[in-house]
Order: C-alpha cells, then sequence, then structure tokens
C-alpha cells in the first residue's frame, strides 16, 4: 500500500464528500466540526481565512486514513503556525484518524500539515483520547503539550451513573426538585429531547430563544448576525439529515423555558449550545437541562461519553456533569521554532492574567 498526501479545497464541488463522511464515521475519536456537514457552511460563512484540508489516503482504494482543516493563526501573540481550524464555535482540534492509520499515514499528515512554516499546533486536543496516543506515537522529540485545561464531562456506564448520583444527591437533589415544582406554579413542565427532522424545529425555537436573552443583547447569539445564523442552521440541518443533532427542551405549559443543543456522533456527545428564558431565572433551567441531558446520554444504546465544550471553571455545568476532560495544544515544531512559539504563549498567558488583575482592581 502507498500513501498520497493531497492538500484540497474544502469547499470545492470536486471534494470526494462521501470518503470524507466515511471517514468521519469511522474515526477513533469523532470531531463533529471537521466533517463537512459543519466545516463547509462554517468556512463559507464565518472564515475568510485560508483553510486546506490536508488529507492522508491509501492508494489504490482511495480510503481516507486521516484528514483535517488547517490554516494559519498566532500561536500566542505573534508567531504565527500551522493549525488545525479550531474556534470558538467549535473547540475541538482532533484530527480524523482512521484506525487504520499506520504511524507513516499519521506522520504524512503531520509533515504536510506543518508546512510552511515547520509548525503545526492541534489545539483543545483531549490528551487521554485514542488520537492523542497516535499522535504522541509519531515524531518522537518534535513536539510538546502546552495550554492544558479541564473542562466539563461525563463517562458512560458505571462511571456514567456514579457521576449522575454524586451530582444529583443530598441537597441540590432536594433543592432542584423544590425549583421544578415552583416552576409548575406556571405551567405543567415537561422535558422534551427531539431528534432527526424534529431538530430543526427545534433549533428555530433555540434561536428565538438565545435570542431574547443577554447574547441577543450583546449581538452575539447565533441569530444576531445573518451569516451565524446561516451558518448554524446550515450545520444543523445537514447534521440532523444523519440523526447526529439533539435538542433538549424544557416547558413550562406553552412556553420554551430552556434548550440545549448537542451534536451526536460514533457513541460520543457534545454540548454545543444552551440558551433560557431570563425570566425564569430563579428556577435554575440551565441546569436543569443540563442534569436531564446526563440522564438521556447515559440511557443511549452505545453511548461513549460526553464532552461540554464548555470553557474551564463553568459554575453551571461543573457541579452537574463530575468528569473531567484534559485538553491541551500538541504542537510539532523542531528547535527555534518550538522555543519561540513557547515563549509567545507564555506572553499571552501573561498578559491575560495581568489584564484580569486589572479588571478586579477596577471592579474593587
Amino acid at each position: 500500500m502507498q500513501l498520497e498526501v493531497l492538500s484540497l479545497d474544502p469547499l470545492s464541488a470536486a471534494i470526494p464528500l462521501e470518503d470524507w463522511q466515511t471517514l468521519c464515521a469511522a474515526a477513533l475519536s469523532p470531531n463533529p466540526f471537521f466533517g463537512p456537514d459543519f466545516l463547509r457552511p462554517f468556512l463559507e460563512k464565518m472564515s475568510k481565512q485560508a483553510v486546506r484540508l490536508v488529507v492522508v489516503r491509501e492508494q489504490p482504494g482511495g480510503r481516507w486514513l486521516v484528514a483535517a482543516p488547517v490554516g494559519r493563526r498566532s500561536f500566542g501573540l505573534v508567531v504565527a503556525v500551522n493549525t488545525t481550524w479550531a474556534s470558538e464555535y467549535a473547540p475541538l482540534g482532533t484530527p480524523l484518524i482512521h484506525p487504520d492509520a499506520s504511524a507513516e499515514a499519521i506522520a504524512a499528515f503531520i509533515n504536510a500539515a506543518r508546512e510552511p512554516g515547520n509548525a503545526l499546533a492541534i489545539p483543545y486536543l483531549p490528551l487521554h483520547s485514542q488520537s492523542a496516543t497516535r499522535l504522541r506515537a509519531v515524531g518522537a522529540g518534535k513536539k510538546s503539550v502546552l495550554a492544558k485545561s479541564f473542562r466539563a464531562s461525563h463517562g458512560a456506564g458505571a462511571t456514567g451513573k456514579s457521576q449522575l448520583a454524586e451530582a444529583d444527591s443530598g441537597k441540590r437533589r432536594k433543592e432542584m426538585r423544590r425549583l421544578m415544582r415552583r416552576l409548575g406554579d406556571h405551567g405543567k413542565t415537561t422535558f422534551r429531547s427531539l431528534s432527526g427532522s424534529d431538530a430543526i424545529a427545534g433549533f428555530e425555537a433555540f434561536l428565538e430563544l438565545e435570542a431574547s436573552g443577554w447574547k441577543g443583547r450583546s449581538g452575539t447569539a447565533l441569530g444576531s448576525q445573518s451569516r451565524t445564523t446561516d451558518f448554524a442552521r446550515t450545520a444543523v440541518a445537514n447534521l440532523a439529515s444523519r440523526n447526529e443533532v439533539r435538542i433538549d427542551q424544557l416547558w413550562s405549559g406553552q412556553t420554551l423555558v430552556a434548550a440545549l443543543v448537542l451534536f451526536q456522533q460514533s457513541g460520543k456527545v457534545y454540548s454545543w449550545k444552551i440558551a433560557f428564558d431570563e425570566d425564569f431565572a430563579r428556577y435554575s433551567p440551565g441546569a436543569q437541562i443540563a442534569l436531564q441531558a446526563l440522564k438521556i446520554n447515559l440511557a443511549i444504546p452505545g453511548f461513549r461519553g460526553a464532552d461540554s465544550l464548555a470553557i474551564p471553571g463553568h459554575s453551571m455545568i461543573e457541579p452537574l456533569w463530575r468528569g473531567r476532560l484534559e485538553t491541551g495544544t500538541m504542537l510539532f515544531a523542531d528547535g527555534l521554532k518550538r522555543s519561540m512559539c513557547k515563549t509567545d504563549l507564555k506572553l499571552e498567558q501573561a498578559l491575560r492574567r495581568a489584564a484580569r488583575a486589572l479588571r478586579k482592581r477596577l471592579r474593587a
């Protein structure tokens, strides 16, 4: 078997979508943001920078073994590197790696993706995933793991049930049920979980709910700008056609109180967006829907775990989703370039700490 390395325009009409989708379904560590259903509308509407899809495939046959979108960004403040194309809308940089991909195939991807410039960053990489293990085994002496952090997650099976029991117990369990009873004073409370074509209508309700709150007032809701609305609608419709979107809802009578958009792929669940009616904030609707989502996840046949995609230390989700997913940026670079990247990142982190400290003093 020979390997062929390609650098493709992910928006090209000539790209072999079936091969791409096949790799998405088979990937060791799923990444719904790097499949065509999400990535193509995102790049078309949201990204003005050049992004290429680096692919390693076998010949003969043409089976895709490794693939990821790659662009160029500052690693910290000034040093530019190539990076897998994670973003605030898609905080997961894991390349799509087929279980049959050899170390040679993964090395071919890294070597192609790090040029030009001889540096590749893989941000928001779950460090204990199968993909991270495969990536660590390639390029010994040429990689570093930086910017480590932990975000909320939860496990499957006995681990997930134990985490649920811990989150939904004692004073919290009593208080959550009290709040649900009080919410019921406004109308009968019901949870709904929408999938398939029903999720498309559910997403429209989500857009309205999100726009009615603080994100709408600040202009950061998905419905605040036509480009974000168009991208999100297209991505959700694409994923819903494969039954890879779920919309969990909490209703009080005829009022939608909270909604959570989740992506589901190959047994993994990713909590993408959440919104709630601020008139009902006293009843903790965000926490109620997050706890319900955990219960639904555990009942999914073949469920393998959930990633909140939330920022580290998120005050609402961390007390409920008790697992912790360690992520980091895996940097492939040699010599001077690697030292420059590390220094650049330290400077950025120091600047952020100083800015946070200044804001605290100004508020005091």
